[in-house]
Protein backbone atom coordinates (compact mmCIF):
# COMPACT_ATOMS: atom_id res chain seq x y z
CA UNK A 1 0.00 0.00 0.00
CA UNK A 2 1.38 3.43 -0.95
CA UNK A 3 1.98 5.83 1.93
CA UNK A 4 0.02 8.66 0.35
CA UNK A 5 -2.95 6.35 -0.22
CA UNK A 6 -2.73 5.28 3.41
CA UNK A 7 -2.66 8.89 4.60
CA UNK A 8 -5.64 9.79 2.45
CA UNK A 9 -7.76 7.07 4.08
CA UNK A 10 -6.74 7.32 7.73
CA UNK A 11 -9.32 6.50 10.42
CA UNK A 12 -8.63 8.82 13.33
CA UNK A 13 -11.76 9.06 15.50
CA UNK A 14 -12.35 7.24 18.77
CA UNK A 15 -14.69 4.23 18.71
CA UNK A 16 -17.29 4.42 21.48
CA UNK A 17 -20.53 2.47 21.50
CA UNK A 18 -19.99 1.33 17.93
CA UNK A 19 -19.60 4.86 16.54
CA UNK A 20 -16.62 6.94 15.43
CA UNK A 21 -16.61 10.04 17.65
CA UNK A 22 -14.38 13.04 18.35
CA UNK A 23 -13.35 14.09 21.83
CA UNK A 24 -16.17 15.85 23.63
CA UNK A 25 -13.89 18.84 24.17
CA UNK A 26 -13.10 18.99 20.47
CA UNK A 27 -9.38 18.87 21.26
CA UNK A 28 -6.89 16.85 19.22
CA UNK A 29 -3.20 16.08 19.27
CA UNK A 30 -0.73 15.16 16.55
CA UNK A 31 0.78 11.78 15.77
CA UNK A 32 3.96 11.48 13.76
CA UNK A 33 5.96 9.32 11.39
CA UNK A 34 9.09 8.66 13.48
CA UNK A 35 11.19 7.92 10.40
CA UNK A 36 10.73 11.44 9.05
CA UNK A 37 9.38 13.46 11.97
CA UNK A 38 6.42 14.70 9.95
CA UNK A 39 2.91 14.92 11.32
CA UNK A 40 0.62 12.29 9.81
CA UNK A 41 -2.67 12.82 11.66
CA UNK A 42 -4.62 14.58 14.36
CA UNK A 43 -6.51 12.29 16.76
CA UNK A 44 -8.99 13.10 19.54
CA UNK A 45 -7.44 14.23 22.81
CA UNK A 46 -9.83 12.35 25.06
CA UNK A 47 -10.26 13.17 28.71
CA UNK A 48 -12.37 12.11 31.71
CA UNK A 49 -15.66 12.90 29.95
CA UNK A 50 -14.80 10.66 27.03
CA UNK A 51 -13.67 7.91 29.39
CA UNK A 52 -16.93 8.15 31.32
CA UNK A 53 -18.93 7.78 28.11
CA UNK A 54 -16.90 4.77 26.99
CA UNK A 55 -17.11 3.02 30.35
CA UNK A 56 -20.87 3.62 30.47
CA UNK A 57 -21.46 1.93 27.13
CA UNK A 58 -19.05 -0.89 28.02
CA UNK A 59 -20.93 -1.49 31.27
CA UNK A 60 -24.26 -1.47 29.48
CA UNK A 61 -22.94 -3.89 26.84
CA UNK A 62 -21.64 -6.21 29.56
CA UNK A 63 -24.90 -6.25 31.47
CA UNK A 64 -27.08 -6.70 28.40
CA UNK A 65 -28.28 -10.18 27.59
CA UNK A 66 -26.93 -9.82 24.05
CA UNK A 67 -23.33 -10.07 25.24
CA UNK A 68 -23.19 -11.46 28.76
CA UNK A 69 -25.41 -14.42 27.89
CA UNK A 70 -23.97 -15.01 24.46
CA UNK A 71 -23.02 -18.68 24.03
CA UNK A 72 -19.25 -19.23 24.28
CA UNK A 73 -19.22 -20.69 20.76
CA UNK A 74 -20.64 -17.42 19.47
CA UNK A 75 -17.81 -15.44 21.10
CA UNK A 76 -15.36 -17.91 19.60
CA UNK A 77 -16.88 -17.35 16.16
CA UNK A 78 -16.58 -13.56 16.49
CA UNK A 79 -12.94 -13.74 17.51
CA UNK A 80 -12.17 -16.07 14.61
CA UNK A 81 -13.94 -13.69 12.26
CA UNK A 82 -11.90 -10.80 13.62
CA UNK A 83 -8.69 -12.81 13.05
CA UNK A 84 -9.75 -13.34 9.43
CA UNK A 85 -10.39 -9.62 8.97
CA UNK A 86 -7.02 -8.72 10.49
CA UNK A 87 -5.36 -10.95 7.89
CA UNK A 88 -7.54 -9.63 5.06
CA UNK A 89 -6.55 -6.07 5.96
CA UNK A 90 -2.99 -7.12 6.70
CA UNK A 91 -1.27 -4.90 4.16
CA UNK A 92 -3.14 -1.86 5.44
CA UNK A 93 -2.51 -2.64 9.12
CA UNK A 94 1.17 -3.43 8.58
CA UNK A 95 1.74 -0.24 6.61
CA UNK A 96 -0.15 1.77 9.21
CA UNK A 97 1.99 0.31 12.00
CA UNK A 98 5.23 1.00 10.18
CA UNK A 99 4.12 4.54 9.37
CA UNK A 100 3.05 5.35 12.94
CA UNK A 101 5.51 3.28 15.01
CA UNK A 102 8.54 3.00 12.74
CA UNK A 103 9.24 -0.74 12.81
CA UNK A 104 10.36 -2.57 9.70
CA UNK A 105 7.48 -3.41 7.38
CA UNK A 106 8.42 -7.10 7.40
CA UNK A 107 8.14 -7.19 11.19
CA UNK A 108 4.82 -5.34 11.03
CA UNK A 109 3.48 -8.01 8.71
CA UNK A 110 4.92 -10.92 10.68
CA UNK A 111 4.37 -9.77 14.27
CA UNK A 112 1.72 -7.08 14.35
CA UNK A 113 -0.55 -8.69 11.76
CA UNK A 114 0.48 -12.35 11.79
CA UNK A 115 0.95 -12.44 15.55
CA UNK A 116 -2.36 -10.68 16.19
CA UNK A 117 -4.25 -13.18 14.05
CA UNK A 118 -2.48 -16.05 15.82
CA UNK A 119 -3.32 -14.72 19.30
CA UNK A 120 -6.94 -14.05 18.34
CA UNK A 121 -7.38 -17.62 17.10
CA UNK A 122 -5.67 -19.12 20.13
CA UNK A 123 -7.83 -17.15 22.56
CA UNK A 124 -10.97 -17.84 20.52
CA UNK A 125 -10.48 -21.50 21.38
CA UNK A 126 -10.49 -20.72 25.09
CA UNK A 127 -13.98 -19.19 24.90
CA UNK A 128 -15.50 -22.69 24.86
CA UNK A 129 -13.11 -24.19 27.41
CA UNK A 130 -13.66 -22.03 30.48
CA UNK A 131 -14.75 -24.44 33.18
CA UNK A 132 -15.34 -24.89 36.89
CA UNK A 133 -15.20 -27.99 39.07
CA UNK A 134 -17.25 -30.04 41.51
CA UNK A 135 -16.17 -30.10 45.14
CA UNK A 136 -16.81 -32.69 47.85
CA UNK A 137 -17.61 -30.91 51.12
CA UNK A 138 -17.08 -32.20 54.65
CA UNK A 139 -19.95 -30.27 56.25
CA UNK A 140 -21.91 -32.44 58.71
CA UNK A 141 -24.41 -29.98 60.16
CA UNK A 142 -27.37 -30.00 60.53
CA UNK A 143 -27.62 -33.79 60.92
CA UNK A 144 -29.06 -35.52 57.87
CA UNK A 145 -28.37 -32.61 55.49
CA UNK A 146 -26.11 -33.28 52.50
CA UNK A 147 -24.24 -30.76 50.40
CA UNK A 148 -23.16 -30.53 46.81
CA UNK A 149 -20.82 -27.77 45.67
CA UNK A 150 -19.26 -26.51 42.49
CA UNK A 151 -17.26 -23.60 41.16
CA UNK A 152 -17.76 -21.60 37.98
CA UNK A 153 -15.74 -18.94 36.23
CA UNK A 154 -17.61 -15.73 35.46
CA UNK A 155 -16.34 -12.71 33.51
CA UNK A 156 -14.87 -10.00 35.69
CA UNK A 157 -16.82 -7.20 33.91
CA UNK A 158 -15.57 -3.99 32.32
CA UNK A 159 -11.85 -4.14 31.53
CA UNK A 160 -9.64 -1.06 31.16
CA UNK A 161 -6.74 -2.00 28.87
CA UNK A 162 -3.81 0.41 28.62
CA UNK A 163 -1.17 -0.59 26.06
CA UNK A 164 2.30 0.70 25.07
CA UNK A 165 3.73 2.00 21.81
CA UNK A 166 6.35 -0.64 20.99
CA UNK A 167 3.93 -3.26 19.58
CA UNK A 168 0.70 -1.27 19.33
CA UNK A 169 -1.56 -3.72 17.48
CA UNK A 170 -0.19 -6.93 19.00
CA UNK A 171 -0.27 -5.57 22.57
CA UNK A 172 -3.87 -4.47 22.08
CA UNK A 173 -4.79 -7.98 20.93
CA UNK A 174 -2.92 -9.50 23.89
CA UNK A 175 -5.39 -7.63 26.12
CA UNK A 176 -8.67 -7.67 24.26
CA UNK A 177 -8.64 -11.24 22.88
CA UNK A 178 -8.70 -13.03 26.28
CA UNK A 179 -10.99 -10.41 27.83
CA UNK A 180 -13.56 -10.84 25.04
CA UNK A 181 -13.17 -14.63 25.05
CA UNK A 182 -14.09 -14.61 28.74
CA UNK A 183 -17.17 -12.46 28.14
CA UNK A 184 -15.83 -9.13 29.40
CA UNK A 185 -16.19 -5.79 27.65
CA UNK A 186 -13.21 -3.52 27.02
CA UNK A 187 -12.22 0.12 26.97
CA UNK A 188 -8.83 0.27 25.24
CA UNK A 189 -6.50 3.24 25.71
CA UNK A 190 -3.64 3.05 23.19
CA UNK A 191 -0.41 4.95 23.68
CA UNK A 192 -0.72 8.55 22.55
CA UNK A 193 2.22 8.06 20.15
CA UNK A 194 0.65 5.10 18.31
CA UNK A 195 -3.17 5.10 18.34
CA UNK A 196 -3.95 4.39 14.69
CA UNK A 197 -4.02 0.59 14.51
CA UNK A 198 -6.08 0.38 17.70
CA UNK A 199 -8.77 2.51 16.09
CA UNK A 200 -8.74 0.36 12.98
CA UNK A 201 -8.89 -2.83 15.05
CA UNK A 202 -12.04 -1.63 16.80
CA UNK A 203 -13.63 -0.86 13.42
CA UNK A 204 -12.82 -4.37 12.23
CA UNK A 205 -14.35 -5.81 15.40
CA UNK A 206 -17.61 -4.06 14.53
CA UNK A 207 -17.37 -5.42 11.00
CA UNK A 208 -16.87 -8.90 12.45
CA UNK A 209 -20.15 -8.55 14.33
CA UNK A 210 -19.18 -7.65 17.87
CA UNK A 211 -22.07 -5.77 19.48
CA UNK A 212 -21.58 -2.00 19.87
CA UNK A 213 -19.95 -1.11 23.17
CA UNK A 214 -18.16 -4.43 23.64
CA UNK A 215 -14.85 -2.98 22.39
CA UNK A 216 -14.26 0.75 22.70
CA UNK A 217 -11.16 2.83 21.98
CA UNK A 218 -10.44 6.13 23.72
CA UNK A 219 -7.41 8.06 22.48
CA UNK A 220 -5.74 10.52 24.79
CA UNK A 221 -2.83 11.21 27.06
CA UNK A 222 -1.78 9.01 29.92
CA UNK A 223 -2.13 11.70 32.56
CA UNK A 224 -5.69 12.55 31.49
CA UNK A 225 -7.52 9.75 29.67
CA UNK A 226 -5.34 6.98 31.10
CA UNK A 227 -5.61 8.21 34.67
CA UNK A 228 -9.37 8.73 34.39
CA UNK A 229 -9.83 5.22 33.02
CA UNK A 230 -7.85 3.62 35.84
CA UNK A 231 -9.81 5.57 38.47
CA UNK A 232 -13.29 5.05 37.04
CA UNK A 233 -15.51 3.27 39.62
CA UNK A 234 -17.30 1.15 36.98
CA UNK A 235 -14.06 -0.41 35.73
CA UNK A 236 -13.77 -3.89 37.23
CA UNK A 237 -10.28 -4.79 36.03
CA UNK A 238 -7.23 -2.83 34.87
CA UNK A 239 -4.59 -4.43 32.66
CA UNK A 240 -1.52 -2.34 31.86
CA UNK A 241 1.68 -2.87 29.92
CA UNK A 242 4.28 -0.15 30.21
CA UNK A 243 6.93 1.33 32.46
CA UNK A 244 7.45 0.28 36.05
CA UNK A 245 7.16 3.92 37.11
CA UNK A 246 3.62 4.22 35.73
CA UNK A 247 2.79 0.68 36.83
CA UNK A 248 3.49 1.60 40.45
CA UNK A 249 1.02 4.48 40.20
CA UNK A 250 -1.65 2.26 38.64
CA UNK A 251 -1.05 -0.50 41.17
CA UNK A 252 -1.35 1.95 44.05
CA UNK A 253 -4.60 3.37 42.66
CA UNK A 254 -6.08 -0.10 42.16
CA UNK A 255 -5.00 -1.07 45.65
CA UNK A 256 -6.85 1.88 47.15
CA UNK A 257 -9.92 1.08 45.08
CA UNK A 258 -9.72 -2.71 45.70
CA UNK A 259 -9.75 -3.24 41.94
CA UNK A 260 -8.38 -6.22 40.02
CA UNK A 261 -5.12 -5.36 38.23
CA UNK A 262 -2.48 -6.99 36.01
CA UNK A 263 0.82 -5.22 35.36
CA UNK A 264 3.42 -6.16 32.73
CA UNK A 265 6.23 -3.70 33.39
CA UNK A 266 9.87 -2.93 32.66
CA UNK A 267 12.84 -5.19 32.29
CA UNK A 268 16.62 -5.24 32.26
CA UNK A 269 17.08 -8.71 30.88
CA UNK A 270 20.46 -10.43 31.23
CA UNK A 271 22.08 -12.56 28.55
CA UNK A 272 24.59 -15.06 29.98
CA UNK A 273 27.05 -16.71 27.61
CA UNK A 274 28.77 -19.87 28.89
CA UNK A 275 32.31 -20.78 27.94
CA UNK A 276 31.30 -23.68 25.68
CA UNK A 277 29.14 -21.51 23.41
CA UNK A 278 30.32 -20.94 19.84
CA UNK A 279 31.41 -17.25 19.76
CA UNK A 280 29.64 -16.70 16.44
CA UNK A 281 26.39 -17.97 17.90
CA UNK A 282 26.87 -15.81 20.99
CA UNK A 283 27.48 -12.71 18.88
CA UNK A 284 24.44 -13.36 16.70
CA UNK A 285 22.21 -14.18 19.66
CA UNK A 286 23.26 -11.23 21.82
CA UNK A 287 22.92 -8.79 18.91
CA UNK A 288 19.44 -10.07 18.11
CA UNK A 289 18.43 -9.91 21.78
CA UNK A 290 19.17 -6.18 22.02
CA UNK A 291 18.71 -4.78 18.51
CA UNK A 292 15.37 -6.44 17.67
CA UNK A 293 12.64 -3.79 17.25
CA UNK A 294 15.34 -1.13 17.77
CA UNK A 295 15.75 -2.23 21.40
CA UNK A 296 12.20 -1.12 22.19
CA UNK A 297 11.27 -4.43 23.80
CA UNK A 298 10.51 -4.99 27.49
CA UNK A 299 12.60 -8.19 27.44
CA UNK A 300 15.47 -6.71 25.40
CA UNK A 301 18.75 -8.40 26.32
CA UNK A 302 20.44 -5.22 27.50
CA UNK A 303 22.96 -6.76 29.95
CA UNK A 304 25.50 -9.19 28.52
CA UNK A 305 27.69 -11.39 30.73
CA UNK A 306 30.56 -13.15 28.93
CA UNK A 307 33.43 -15.35 30.21
CA UNK A 308 36.55 -13.19 30.45
CA UNK A 309 38.42 -15.48 28.02
CA UNK A 310 35.82 -14.73 25.30
CA UNK A 311 34.99 -11.16 26.25
CA UNK A 312 37.08 -9.19 23.75
CA UNK A 313 36.12 -11.36 20.79
CA UNK A 314 32.40 -11.30 21.48
CA UNK A 315 32.17 -7.58 22.32
CA UNK A 316 34.12 -6.69 19.19
CA UNK A 317 31.88 -8.97 17.13
CA UNK A 318 28.67 -7.37 18.43
CA UNK A 319 30.16 -3.91 17.81
CA UNK A 320 30.81 -4.91 14.20
CA UNK A 321 27.20 -6.03 13.86
CA UNK A 322 26.02 -2.71 15.32
CA UNK A 323 28.19 -0.68 12.96
CA UNK A 324 26.97 -2.66 9.95
CA UNK A 325 23.24 -2.14 10.52
CA UNK A 326 21.52 0.08 7.96
CA UNK A 327 19.21 2.67 9.54
CA UNK A 328 16.23 4.10 7.70
CA UNK A 329 12.51 4.01 7.05
CA UNK A 330 10.76 0.74 7.77
CA UNK A 331 9.31 0.92 4.24
CA UNK A 332 12.79 0.67 2.67
CA UNK A 333 13.73 -2.96 2.03
CA UNK A 334 17.40 -2.15 2.67
CA UNK A 335 16.70 -0.91 6.20
CA UNK A 336 17.78 -3.15 9.09
CA UNK A 337 16.87 -0.83 11.96
CA UNK A 338 14.20 1.83 12.08
CA UNK A 339 13.74 4.88 14.31
CA UNK A 340 12.76 5.18 17.93
CA UNK A 341 9.13 6.09 18.44
CA UNK A 342 9.42 9.80 19.26
CA UNK A 343 11.84 12.70 19.55
CA UNK A 344 11.31 12.68 23.32
CA UNK A 345 12.29 9.03 23.60
CA UNK A 346 15.27 9.51 21.26
CA UNK A 347 16.57 12.33 23.45
CA UNK A 348 16.11 10.23 26.59
CA UNK A 349 18.09 7.33 25.13
CA UNK A 350 20.89 9.58 23.87
CA UNK A 351 21.03 11.25 27.28
CA UNK A 352 21.35 7.90 29.05
CA UNK A 353 24.18 6.87 26.72
CA UNK A 354 26.00 10.13 27.46
CA UNK A 355 25.58 9.54 31.17
CA UNK A 356 26.99 6.03 30.83
CA UNK A 357 30.00 7.39 28.92
CA UNK A 358 30.61 9.99 31.66
CA UNK A 359 30.47 7.24 34.30
CA UNK A 360 33.26 5.33 32.61
CA UNK A 361 31.56 3.11 30.04
CA UNK A 362 33.59 2.56 26.85
CA UNK A 363 31.55 3.13 23.69
CA UNK A 364 32.50 0.40 21.24
CA UNK A 365 29.83 1.26 18.64
CA UNK A 366 27.17 3.92 18.18
CA UNK A 367 26.64 6.22 21.11
CA UNK A 368 24.75 9.06 19.43
CA UNK A 369 21.68 10.05 17.48
CA UNK A 370 21.73 9.33 13.77
CA UNK A 371 22.20 12.33 11.47
CA UNK A 372 19.25 13.55 9.44
CA UNK A 373 15.48 13.55 9.82
CA UNK A 374 13.62 11.16 12.05
CA UNK A 375 14.16 9.84 15.55
CA UNK A 376 17.10 7.51 15.00
CA UNK A 377 19.73 6.35 17.49
CA UNK A 378 22.75 4.39 16.32
CA UNK A 379 22.88 0.87 17.77
CA UNK A 380 25.22 1.16 20.74
CA UNK A 381 27.58 -1.27 22.46
CA UNK A 382 29.12 -0.22 25.78
CA UNK A 383 32.04 -2.19 27.24
CA UNK A 384 32.14 -2.23 31.03
CA UNK A 385 35.18 -4.42 31.61
CA UNK A 386 35.80 -3.01 35.08
CA UNK A 387 32.16 -3.63 36.11
CA UNK A 388 31.67 0.03 37.07
CA UNK A 389 28.26 0.92 38.58
CA UNK A 390 26.88 2.42 35.37
CA UNK A 391 23.30 3.68 35.28
CA UNK A 392 23.04 1.79 31.97
CA UNK A 393 23.42 -1.46 33.91
CA UNK A 394 20.62 -0.70 36.36
CA UNK A 395 18.09 1.45 34.49
CA UNK A 396 15.87 0.40 31.59
CA UNK A 397 16.91 2.28 28.45
CA UNK A 398 14.31 0.83 26.06
CA UNK A 399 16.55 1.43 23.11
CA UNK A 400 19.35 -0.28 21.11
CA UNK A 401 21.93 -0.05 23.90
CA UNK A 402 23.90 -3.06 25.19
CA UNK A 403 26.26 -3.10 28.18
CA UNK A 404 28.76 -5.99 28.09
CA UNK A 405 30.57 -7.25 31.20
CA UNK A 406 33.07 -10.08 31.73
CA UNK A 407 32.88 -12.70 34.46
CA UNK A 408 35.34 -15.21 35.90
CA UNK A 409 32.92 -17.59 37.59
CA UNK A 410 29.40 -18.63 36.59
CA UNK A 411 28.10 -18.05 40.12
CA UNK A 412 29.36 -14.49 39.82
CA UNK A 413 27.43 -14.02 36.56
CA UNK A 414 24.20 -15.44 37.99
CA UNK A 415 24.47 -13.24 41.06
CA UNK A 416 25.05 -10.14 38.92
CA UNK A 417 22.18 -11.06 36.60
CA UNK A 418 19.81 -11.40 39.56
CA UNK A 419 20.95 -8.17 41.22
CA UNK A 420 18.50 -6.07 39.17
CA UNK A 421 15.17 -4.89 40.56
CA UNK A 422 13.65 -6.29 37.35
CA UNK A 423 12.87 -9.90 36.53
CA UNK A 424 11.03 -10.12 33.23
CA UNK A 425 13.28 -12.17 30.97
CA UNK A 426 16.72 -13.74 30.73
CA UNK A 427 18.63 -16.04 28.41
CA UNK A 428 21.51 -18.47 28.71
CA UNK A 429 23.65 -19.62 25.79
CA UNK A 430 25.29 -23.03 26.10
CA UNK A 431 25.41 -26.54 24.65
CA UNK A 432 25.60 -28.19 28.07
CA UNK A 433 22.19 -29.29 29.33
CA UNK A 434 23.22 -29.64 32.97
CA UNK A 435 24.65 -26.11 33.12
CA UNK A 436 21.64 -24.68 31.29
CA UNK A 437 19.24 -26.25 33.79
CA UNK A 438 21.27 -24.99 36.76
CA UNK A 439 21.16 -21.45 35.40
CA UNK A 440 17.44 -21.70 34.62
CA UNK A 441 16.74 -22.87 38.17
CA UNK A 442 18.64 -19.91 39.63
CA UNK A 443 17.37 -17.09 37.42
CA UNK A 444 14.85 -14.67 38.94
CA UNK A 445 12.85 -14.02 35.79
CA UNK A 446 9.39 -14.75 34.46
CA UNK A 447 10.80 -16.27 31.26
CA UNK A 448 14.22 -17.86 30.78
CA UNK A 449 15.23 -18.75 27.24
CA UNK A 450 18.00 -21.20 26.39
CA UNK A 451 19.85 -20.44 23.13
CA UNK A 452 17.15 -17.97 22.08
CA UNK A 453 15.75 -14.66 23.29
CA UNK A 454 12.54 -12.61 22.93
CA UNK A 455 10.50 -15.62 21.79
CA UNK A 456 6.84 -15.53 22.89
CA UNK A 457 3.88 -17.76 22.11
CA UNK A 458 0.16 -17.49 22.95
CA UNK A 459 0.33 -20.81 24.84
CA UNK A 460 3.28 -19.80 27.06
CA UNK A 461 2.55 -17.62 30.14
CA UNK A 462 4.41 -14.32 30.08
CA UNK A 463 5.06 -11.88 32.92
CA UNK A 464 7.60 -10.73 35.45
CA UNK A 465 9.15 -11.26 38.84
CA UNK A 466 9.95 -8.40 41.23
CA UNK A 467 9.40 -4.91 39.76
CA UNK A 468 8.63 -6.34 36.33
CA UNK A 469 4.99 -6.84 37.15
CA UNK A 470 2.07 -8.72 38.62
CA UNK A 471 0.14 -11.47 36.83
CA UNK A 472 0.64 -13.34 33.58
CA UNK A 473 -0.43 -12.95 29.97
CA UNK A 474 -1.22 -15.87 27.61
CA UNK A 475 -1.96 -19.54 28.05
CA UNK A 476 -4.35 -20.97 30.59
CA UNK A 477 -3.11 -18.40 33.13
CA UNK A 478 -4.80 -15.51 31.31
CA UNK A 479 -8.28 -16.95 31.90
CA UNK A 480 -7.85 -16.32 35.63
CA UNK A 481 -7.00 -12.67 34.89
CA UNK A 482 -10.37 -11.94 33.27
CA UNK A 483 -12.70 -14.13 35.34
CA UNK A 484 -13.80 -14.47 38.94
CA UNK A 485 -14.41 -17.77 40.71
CA UNK A 486 -17.94 -18.18 42.02
CA UNK A 487 -18.55 -20.99 44.51
CA UNK A 488 -22.02 -22.55 44.58
CA UNK A 489 -23.21 -24.67 47.52
CA UNK A 490 -26.48 -26.71 47.56
CA UNK A 491 -28.00 -28.24 50.67
CA UNK A 492 -30.51 -31.07 50.22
Amino acid sequence: MQIEELLANLHTQMIVGGRAVPARSGKTFAVYDPASGREIAQVPDGDADDVAAAVAVAKNAFESSEWRRMPPAAREHLLLKLADLVEQHGDELAALETLNQGKLLGFSRMLEVGGSAQWLRYMAGWATKIEGSTVDLSLSFPPGVQYRASTQRVPVGVVAAVVPWNFPLLMAVWKIAPALACGCTVVLKPAEETPLTAIRLAELALEAGFPPGVLNVVTGRGETAGAALVRHPDVDKVTFTGSTEVGRLIGAQCGRDIRRVSLELGGKSPVIVLDDCDPRKAIEGAAGAIFFNHGQVCTAGSRLYVPRSMYGQIVEGIAQVANSLVLGSGFDEKTQMGPLVSSRHRDKVVGMIAEGRAQGGEIMAGGAAHDGAGYFVRPTVVANEGRKPLSLVNEEVFGPVLVAMPYDDLEEAISAANSSEYGLGASVWTNQLDKALRVVDRMEAGTVWVNSHNMVDPALPFGGFKSSGVGREHGRAIIDAYTETKSVCFAY
